[in-house]
C-alpha cells in the first residue's frame, strides 16, 4: 500500500490485480482508502477522485462531528457499556474472583483495578467476542458452502473484519458492542469474501442472496459505528 495525494485529500492506495473497478471509502477515523485495478494510472486516479470531491468531503464531516460527539469512559460508578446493543451499568465491587464480569444485569468491575477498566473490559469483549461470533461462522457456514480456517478477534484499528491468509476470519473486538442483528451482519459479511475477496457486483449479490435485507442492516452499522467508539 502507498499514498496517494490529490491537493488536500491524501488517500492510502490499495493496488490488487483482481480488481476491475475504482472504490474510495471513508474508514471509521475518516481515514481514505483509494482501491484500484494495478497498472491503473494517476491521470485516471486523480480523475476519479475529483468526481467523487463532494461525497468525499461531506462523508467527513459527517465522520468529524461524531466523533467530537464520543464521550470517553471514566469507570466509575452507573457508567454504560454496550454488550451486543444493549448498555449495562457498571458498579465498582470490592470483591471479586475475576476483574470484570457480567452478572445480574450489571457490569461489575473490582473497585482497585477502575485505573485499568479499558484494558479488562477489553480483554471481556475480545474473550466473548470470539465464542459468540466463533457460534455464527460455525451456523452460517455451511448453509454459505465456505470452510473458514479459524476466527480471531483483535483490535483491527478501523475495520470491522477481515479475511486473512489461509481463509481465517479477524473480527475487531468491538463488533460484540454492536446490536445483534448488525455483528451478525458483519460475520456474514466476512463470509461471503471467502469467495469474493473485493467489493465488487458479484460480492454484493453472493451478500444479498446470503442475507436478503443486508442494505437496511449495512446502513444500521454507518448508524452505530460510532456508538461504540467511546470505550
Amino acid at each position: 500500500m502507498t499514498e496517494f495525494h490529490v491537493d488536500d485529500l491524501a488517500f492510502t492506495l490499495r493496488l490488487s490485480p483482481r480488481r476491475r473497478t475504482l472504490q474510495i471509502t471513508v474508514d471509521r477515523g475518516g481515514e481514505l482508502v483509494l482501491a484500484a485495478p494495478e497498472g491503473v494510472e494517476a491521470g485516471r486516479l486523480e480523475a476519479f477522485v475529483r468526481e467523487k470531491r463532494y461525497w468525499i468531503y461531506t462523508k467527513l464531516e459527517e465522520k468529524a462531528q461524531l466523533q467530537r460527539a464520543i464521550p470517553r469512559k471514566e469507570y466509575v460508578d452507573g457508567e454504560g457499556f454496550l454488550y451486543l446493543g444493549r448498555s449495562y451499568r457498571l458498579k465498582l465491587v470490592q470483591k471479586q474472583e475475576l476483574p470484570l464480569r457480567l452478572m445480574g444485569g450489571r457490569f461489575r468491575l473490582r473497585k482497585d483495578l477502575a485505573a485499568e477498566g479499558r484494558t479488562h473490559f477489553i480483554r471481556w469483549y475480545s474473550e466473548h467476542g470470539r465464542d459468540w461470533l466463533g457460534a455464527k461462522v460455525a451456523e452460517h457456514a455451511p448453509r454459505m458452502e465456505v470452510q473458514p480456517s479459524g476466527v480471531k478477534v483483535q483490535d483491527l484499528g478501523y475495520r470491522w473484519g477481515s479475511c486473512g491468509k489461509g481463509n481465517c476470519l479477524y473480527f475487531h473486538w468491538k463488533t460484540i458492542l454492536l446490536p445483534r442483528l448488525i455483528a451478525e451482519y458483519v460475520v456474514i459479511h466476512e463470509l461471503v469474501h471467502l469467495r469474493h475477496p473485493h467489493h465488487t457486483p458479484e460480492f454484493w449479490q453472493r451478500l444479498e442472496r446470503a442475507l436478503p435485507d443486508f442494505e437496511r442492516r449495512k446502513q444500521c452499522l454507518a448508524a452505530h459505528g460510532m456508538d461504540v467508539e467511546g470505550v
